[in-house]
């Protein structure tokens, strides 16, 4: 493999520095990841690979975001084919690194808190999930600084990639940056899916055949909605809701019409009165054992 592997946040400076020098270059992208990566990954790493110099791709299963130990014991390690996929798509740098190593004095005493961004939607049904994700996220951006100048001697861009299908993950982490004044551009990847129309996800592989063809009305219920959007007409979300809740396999937390930079309901936009302006459709539901999100941004 080209690629290279890092696990230290020293030795992730010095590769970056090595890399910008020698390619040359004056940009670095940073794609974050927990592993256990698939097509969807693959889609963020073609995107920063396209418009950068040297691409970083991190692979770490961060134990703040997990509510019980079963499930981050559970959570897929697949750093052998994680590696594969990256290098297939030209990443340059693997950033692995242990629990030690982001953590060394133990859980952190302080952390990023998500506010009142974080309590809603999944962070209702995961109570402090995103102030877990923000705090990792936050030290993730700072190791994935480029390690030196461009090659014209200024700072070197710097830009890092995150996923629409996370969308309540993505507009916390757009928020963190602006409001903390991190140097780095956020750059959206819309979702990947597969033929039939399901949100790819690590977890769709502990979905059954009978639960993964119940998972489809999850994305037939945002197009549903989208295609009202696109019409011009109002959006009718009840009836939405009445799709997803007919399929006995589904059990459904939430499906609303927000706006998609504050993630407030749209209300009365969206329900009897023709569709205008943006609004983002999220919904959440277990299937079977297994809780997926998924979520399609809405133009009239």
């Amino acid at each position: 493999m080209a690629i290279k592997l890092v696990t230290t946040a020293a030795g992730l400076r010095a590769e970056s520095a090595r890399l910008l020098r020698e390619k040359p270059g004056s940009s670095q992208g940073l794609v974050p990841t927990m592993g256990a990566l698939h097509e969807g990954h693959a889609a963020l790493a073609r995107h920063a690979t396209s418009q950068n110099d040297v691409v970083v791709a991190s692979i770490f299963v961060n134990p703040l975001q997990f509510g019980e130990a079963a499930d981050l014991e559970r959570y897929p390690r697949t750093l052998e084919a994680d590696m594969a996929l990256l290098d297939a798509e030209g990443v340059d740098l693997v950033f692995a690194p242990s629990v030690e190593e982001v953590y060394p004095a133990g859980p952190p005493l302080v952390r990023v808190t998500s506010g009142p961004l974080g309590d809603k939607w999944e962070g209702a049904s995961r109570p402090g999930h995103f102030d877990g994700a923000l705090t990792v996220v936050a030290k993730l951006l700072h190791y994935g600084q480029p390690g030196a100048p461009g090659s014209d001697g200024g700072t070197a861009a710097y830009r890092a990639y995150f996923g629409q299908k996370d969308a309540q993950q993505l507009a916390l982490v757009r928020r963190m940056v602006q409001d903390l004044n991190f140097p780095v551009e956020i750059v959206a990847v819309p979702t990947v899916r597969d033929e039939e129309g399901l949100a790819l996800s690590s977890r769709n592989r502990f979905l059954s055949a009978e639960e993964r063809d119940a998972a489809l009305v999850l994305s037939r219920a945002l197009r549903l909605i989208e295609s009202r959007a696109l019409a011009h007409e109002p959006l009718d979300p009840d009836s939405a809701v009445a799709l997803v809740k007919s399929q006995p396999l589904v059990q459904l937390d939430y499906f609303d019409v927000v706006d998609p930079v504050t993630l407030e309901p749209l209300g009365e936009n969206c329900r009897d009165t023709p569709f205008r302006g943006e609004g983002l459709a999220l919904i959440a539901a277990k299937v079977g054992p297994v809780r997926l999100i998924d979520n399609v941004p809405l133009k009239s």
